[in-house]
C-alpha cells in the first residue's frame, strides 16, 4: 500500500471493507466524499488474479482513476463510447488475454453486445462487480440512465457462463444513500446478505450556509459579492440546467472573471479542456450542472455555491463534497427563493416542471406496458417505442417488470 498509494495504514473502516471484498462477500459502503473509497476496491482487485469490473457513471471519473492507476504502472483500463477505435480494440484485446485487473466501464458499455460477449467467455475469471457512485442508480436509473435498472441481472447471467462454483461478489460505493436509497440499491443489484458500512457524510471542515434571495437580480448580486470576497480562490457554482450554466458563465465572463460553462451537452474534448483549466488554476471557477465534479480530483476547492438548490439531498451532499478535500476549511452557500414564490418564482417553477415531467414519464410507461409482449428484448423495445428503455426502467421501479438477463 505504501509503495503504490503512499499510505502507512488504512483509515477506518477501509481495512474491514478490503477484507470483506477479498472474502468475496456483498457489501454496501457509504463513506463521506474524500473518504478514500477507491482504494477499498482497487487494492483487493490488484491482490487477486482475475478481473474486477468497476461500473462508473461518468467518463471523467473513469479517466481520472484509471490514469492514476496507470501512473503507478498498475493493470487497469477503461471502456466508454468516446474512446478512439484503436484504444477500444487495445482494451478488448487486453481483456481477452486476461492482462487486466481493473476494467472501468459505464452500465451502457457493460451491457453492449461487443463487451458482454467477451465478459461471458468461460475462461475469463471475474472476481467482482463494483458499483461506484451508487447513488446514480437511484437518481438516474428511472429516467436518465435506464441501464442502471438492469444491473441486477448481470451477476446471474455471468455465472451461467462461468465454471461451476464461480463466485462473483458485488460491492456498491457512495457518499450519499438514505435508508430508502439503500433499499433500492440492495433490491436492484440483488445483493445477497450484504455487509453495510455506514459513515456519516458530514465533514466538519465544511461551513454550510443557506440564504434567501428575493429577486433574480438579487440572486446574481449575492453570488457576485460572495465570489468577490474570495479572490483567486478556486470554487464551483452549481446550477440546475444547461441554459443557466451558459447564461451565468457568460455574465461572469463579461465582468472579467475566468470561468466557463460545463454541462453534459458539451463534447468530450471541450469538457476535458475545461476540467484541465480549472484543475491547473487558469480558470477560477466553473458554472456547472451536476455533470461536473465526480472523479475530478482537485483538493483545494475553497467554496461551492448552489445558485439554485438541488432537488435531492443526495445531490447536495455530493456537490458540497467537492469543497475542502484537502481537509482545510471550505465554504458552501445555497441560495433559495423566498418561500411564497410571489417575488421570485424560479425555484417553485423548476420543482413543478420536474415533478410534471416525472408524472408524464410514468404515464407513458403505463401506456407502453399495455403494448408490450410478456417477454422481449430491451434493444427491440427501445427501437420500436420512443423512450422505450426509460419506460422499461420505470416499470421495473414500479415492480411491474423483471429483467431476465
Amino acid at each position: 500500500m505504501k509503495q503504490f498509494w503512499g499510505y502507512e495504514d488504512f483509515r477506518p473502516p477501509q481495512g474491514e471493507i478490503i477484507r470483506m471484498i477479498l472474502e468475496q462477500r456483498d457489501a454496501l459502503i457509504i463513506l463521506p466524499t474524500g473518504g478514500g473509497k477507491s482504494i477499498c476496491f482497487q487494492l483487493p482487485a490488484l491482490l487477486q488474479t482475475g478481473l474486477t469490473l468497476v461500473i462508473s457513471p461518468l467518463v471523467a471519473l473513469m479517466e481520472n482513476q484509471v490514469q492514476e492507476l496507470r501512473d503507478r504502472k498498475l493493470p487497469a483500463a477503461l471502456l466508454h463510447s468516446e474512446l478512439p477505435r484503436y484504444q477500444r480494440q487495445q482494451t478488448l484485446q487486453a481483456l481477452e488475454k486476461q492482462q487486466l485487473r481493473l476494467l472501468y466501464l459505464s452500465p451502457e458499455t457493460l451491457l453492449s453486445a461487443a463487451v458482454w460477449k467477451r465478459l461471458c467467455q468461460p475462461q475469463l475469471q471475474i472476481n467482482g462487480l463494483i458499483l461506484d457512485e451508487a447513488h446514480c442508480l437511484v437518481q438516474w436509473g428511472d429516467t436518465f440512465r435506464p441501464a442502471y435498472r438492469r444491473l441486477g441481472a448481470v451477476r446471474p447471467a455471468l455465472l451461467k457462463c462461468k465454471p461451476k462454483g464461480t463466485k462473483i461478489a458485488i460491492a456498491s460505493f457512495t457518499a450519499t444513500a438514505d435508508p430508502k436509497a439503500q433499499q433500492t440499491i440492495r433490491k436492484v443489484l440483488q445483493l445477497q446478505q450484504p455487509q453495510t458500512f455506514l459513515i456519516s457524510p458530514y465533514r466538519d471542515n465544511l461551513n454550510l450556509q443557506v440564504q434567501t434571495v428575493w429577486t433574480p437580480k438579487g440572486r446574481r448580486q449575492r453570488v457576485l459579492n460572495y465570489i468577490k470576497a474570495r479572490p483567486k480562490q478556486a470554487g464551483l457554482v452549481y446550477v440546475r440546467s444547461r441554459k443557466d450554466s451558459e447564461v451565468l458563465a457568460q455574465w461572469f465572463t463579461s465582468l472579467g472573471y475566468s470561468t466557463a460553462a460545463y454541462h453534459a451537452g458539451l463534447g468530450a474534448q471541450e469538457r476535458r479542456k475545461i476540467e484541465a483549466s480549472w484543475i491547473s488554476g487558469q480558470t477560477q471557477f466553473v458554472v456547472c450542472t451536476c455533470a461536473f465534479g465526480m472523479g475530478i480530483n482537485k483538493p483545494d476547492v475553497r467554496w461551492v455555491v448552489h445558485f439554485q438548490a438541488p432537488l435531492l439531498l443526495s445531490e447536495y451532499i455530493q456537490e458540497v463534497g467537492r469543497g475542502g478535500r484537502d481537509g482545510k476549511p471550505a465554504d458552501a452557500l445555497t441560495l433559495v427563493s423566498e418561500p411564497t414564490g410571489w417575488f421570485n418564482p424560479e425555484d417553485k417553477q423548476r420543482q413543478e416542471f420536474f415533478s410534471h415531467q416525472m408524472r408524464s414519464q410514468y404515464q407513458q410507461a403505463q401506456q407502453l406496458a399495455k403494448q408490450l409482449p410478456a417477454q422481449g428484448e430491451v434493444a427491440k423495445v427501445a427501437k420500436e417505442f420512443p423512450n422505450g428503455a426509460i419506460a422499461l426502467a420505470l416499470l421495473d421501479s414500479a415492480v411491474q417488470l423483471e429483467w431476465i438477463e
